[in-house]
């Protein structure tokens, strides 16, 4: 472990900013794909009544991209010991950004319900192995794996009910 005196404020910082960047990126990107107006391909499906209101997803994600990243720089800060685990982040935020292109992008849902399956493992994978490096980092994860837990049964629901 590091002491925090010996990581020098500039590169702290940097290193915030450098994970913010990356979670922007991948909502914003995100963002760019989906469309959920009355008008989308979105709104034609059949989705189950315990779908959230829209603004909740907003809401939802927000906090949980920004826990995502503060997690992803605790575990940077521990130095060579994080490596692993910023590797399972790494791959986790794609596999993020890759299920909206899936399921909002390219639509299709099926496609979409395989790859979070992938995403909900790697999230595990991250949580796992990040404990080791600092428990805190992967305590901040338990809400996101929850929510694309939720995610993952909504897209189930959302296979089935548009066969």
């Amino acid at each position: 472990m590091l002491a925090e005196h010996s990581i020098p404020t500039f590169r702290r910082v940097g290193a915030f900013a450098a994970v913010l960047v990356a979670v922007a990126g991948v909502a914003a990107v995100g963002s760019s794909v989906t469309d959920t107006g009355p008008s989308s391909w979105y709104a034609t499906l059949t989705k189950p009544t315990w779908e959230p209101p829209g603004w909740a997803f907003g809401v939802v994600w927000t906090v949980l991209y920004v826990t995502i990243a503060v997690a992803a720089w605790l575990w940077w800060r521990e130095g060579i010991d994080a490596r692993p685990v910023l590797a399972w982040w790494t791959a986790q935020l794609i596999l993020n950004m890759a299920w909206t292109l899936l399921f909002f992008g390219l639509e299709q849902p099926a496609w979409a319900l395989a790859e979070i399956i992938v995403l909900d493992l790697a999230v595990v994978a991250t949580i796992i192995v990040g404990w080791q490096v600092r428990r805190a980092a992967s305590l901040l994860l338990l809400p996101y794996l929850a929510w694309i837990g939720f995610a993952t049964a909504l897209n189930a629901a959302i296979v089935l009910e548009n066969r």
